[in-house]
């Protein structure tokens, strides 16, 4: 039986590979060998980061929350108990939107939150 050699599935593969790392820095994009580690990695990043997005945006809510919580007296823990003995449903997003956007409602929310804690 006579030697298969894999030309043309090894060469689609690299070329794969080297697309994939189309704009990577020096050797990184043209050299299969480091390309292919470079892509490797870069979905390791991918991957870790896809996780990390989420808590970065969570962070950024709870500083907005906190900031505006502040201006009106309360502190972000006792904000966000206060809307829970309240009975009030808001998630982070929504309350970091009203915080910038719509201060007058926010005002309301922490007012809400005081009273309850008051309670």
């Amino acid at each position: 039986m006579p030697r298969v050699k894999g030309g043309t599935v090894t060469r689609k593969r690299r070329k794969k590979v080297i697309k994939l790392a189309k704009g990577y820095y020096g050797s990184k994009h043209t050299l299969y060998k480091v390309a292919n580690q470079q892509v490797m990695k870069s979905y390791n990043y991918a991957y870790r980061d896809r996780r990390q997005k989420k808590r970065d945006f969570r962070k950024l809510w709870v500083t907005r929350i906190n900031a505006a919580a502040r201006l009106n007296g309360l502190s972000y823990s006792r904000l966000m108990h206060g809307l829970k003995l309240a009975g009030i449903e808001v998630n982070r997003k929504m309350l970091a939107e009203l915080a910038i956007a719509d201060e007058k409602a926010f005002t309301e929310l922490a007012n809400a939150a005081k009273q309850s804690l008051s309670k």
